[in-house]
């Protein structure tokens, strides 16, 4: 039987284009996909920066102008990854100064209705008799809002006999807009229902994927009980309950040969389980690299996130001094929020030699945090997966997490029994308050002062397989599932 031809419908795609987790599983879930004999392939709008990174891209087919959306090339390209890629090729709509969502400014691009509708109706195309190459997706799987509106499209103009998917990475970001734009996407006046894709009085993309899609996921089994409830749902848990049965979560993995302490070119010095001593070395680099003193015999914690309430750092800039009492160092990268990051800059400031930060993001400096402090820290108030935690075990570094979704499924929190059984790999705290997370704290400095157990928890992370293969697995046998053969 020939292999199931999956087309992948993403907005962003590492090492390409990427803004968060999304990024990083469009990179890495079809690269997976295709190890294990499915015919995976990346769709991506034709940004700058990917039609740059992908000089050999050929005109493969077009795609014609409907309602408002604009006509477009679609090219055919092959991803650094190897995984071969179709690129929505318009530029009155994807070249410009910015990022993918938002402008220079920060302000959304306002006519993203378009740029993400059109994204989607080239997916459903592209499974549907009225696709322009001759590759047929037998599954669309799409992601997150960008991609809502395929499986509505597939359904609602194109005869829905193709099976779709819709994968939540964040319930949060929802598309929403102004109902006009149901007959500027070409979708039918019929459509902006209560079943369709009406949302308290405006259209959602998201809702619209979430109510056609043959299958819905979220990328942690925690997170997809939790958004079926009110204070996770995000507005949309009633829908999500009523499909309960068609709602799987599947956790992420993590690219691990590029998160691999062992060979990870990123950080001074390399090391794995076995040479555990030389971590060591990447933490007196990163004390030297923000100006703290060089100690040795304390802890030093860090996180590498986003200035949002989500992450939930605020949390840990409310007890930076008790933390440092007990006595440990700090170092914190992270951009965001402006409030956020003058209330950083100023702490830091006053607490020269125990504190440091970065406002921005630097690839080498994540890999650097997380191969040099002894503990990362993850206070998110809810998190669909997460992905550090997993980095930070396969560095040894024990995390320390709120207990909430993903960050719930992939760390096995530090006990007498759980340290007993060769399991323990961090430390969760249950209210998302700094109280909490200021015990949680506590504990880890209270094992980091025992070699045994601390060594033990090093060892459980770093013995942990957080690979992409058994999400692919996963996801193969649900395509199986929905897709007629």
């Amino acid at each position: 039987m020939p292999p199931l031809r999956i087309l992948y419908a993403t907005p962003e795609c590492a090492p390409l284009v990427k803004t968060g987790g999304l990024g990083d599983v469009a990179g890495a879930l079809p690269v997976a996909l295709r190890q294990i004999g499915l015919d995976a392939r990346v769709l991506l709008p034709g940004y700058g920066p990917v039609l740059a990174a992908l000089p050999g891209a050929r005109i493969a087919g077009r795609i014609e102008a409907i309602a408002r959306l604009p006509e477009a090339r679609l090219l055919e390209a092959e991803l650094p990854h190897g995984v071969p890629a179709w690129i929505v090729d318009c530029p009155a709509l994807y070249d410009r100064d910015g990022g993918p969502y938002q402008d220079a400014g920060g302000g959304d691009w306002q006519d993203n209705p378009l740029r993400f509708g059109l994204l989607s109706h080239v997916a459903a195309r592209l499974g549907s008799t009225q696709s322009p190459v001759a590759w047929r997706a037998q599954l669309v799987h799409a992601n997150d809002w960008q991609t809502g509106l395929a499986p509505a499209y597939a359904a609602l103009a194109l005869g829905g006999a193709t099976p779709s998917i819709l994968t939540i990475h964040n319930l949060a970001f929802q598309g929403s807009f102004a109902p006009h734009w149901v007959a500027d996407l070409g979708l039918p006046a019929t459509s902006f229902a209560v079943d369709g894709i009406e949302y308290y009085g405006r259209m959602s993309f998201l809702k619209a994927g979430l109510f056609f899609a043959n299958a819905i996921t979220t990328v942690s089994p925690t997170y997809a009980r939790e958004i079926q409830n009110e204070a996770m749902g995000m507005g949309l848990h009633g829908l999500l309950t009523t499909r309960r049965d068609s709602l799987t979560g599947i956790l992420n993995g993590i690219d691990t040969t590029v998160w691999d302490p062992a060979s990870d070119t990123l950080i001074p010095e390399r090391y794995d389980a076995t040479t555990l001593e030389h971590k060591a070395a990447n933490k007196r680099a990163l004390q030297v690299r923000f100006g703290l003193d060089p100690l040795h015999d304390i802890p030093l914690l860090g996180a590498v996130t986003r200035l949002t309430p989500q992450k939930g750092i605020d949390l840990l800039l409310d007890i930076v001094d008790a933390v440092l009492a007990l006595p440990a160092q700090i170092v914190i990268v992270a951009t965001g929020d402006r409030a956020l990051e003058q209330q950083l800059r100023t702490l830091t400031a006053a607490r020269p030699g125990h504190l440091g930060s970065f406002i921005g993001f630097d690839e080498t400096l994540a890999h650097l945090v997380e191969a040099g402090v002894d503990a990362f820290v993850m206070p998110s108030r809810f998190e669909p997966c997460g992905l550090n935690q997993m980095y930070s075990q396969r560095y040894g570094t024990p995390p320390i997490v709120h207990a909430t979704g993903g960050l719930v499924d992939s760390v096995v929190d530090c006990t007498p029994q759980s340290v007993a059984a060769g399991t323990a790999t961090g430390f969760k705290f249950l209210a998302p308050s700094s109280g909490a997370l200021l015990q949680a704290i506590e504990r880890c400095v209270a094992a980091y002062r025992d070699p045994v157990v601390w060594d033990a928890l090093q060892r459980n992370g770093m013995a942990h397989d957080f690979g992409w293969a058994a999400a692919a697995r996963a996801y193969a046998a649900l395509y199986e599932r929905i897709v007629p053969r």
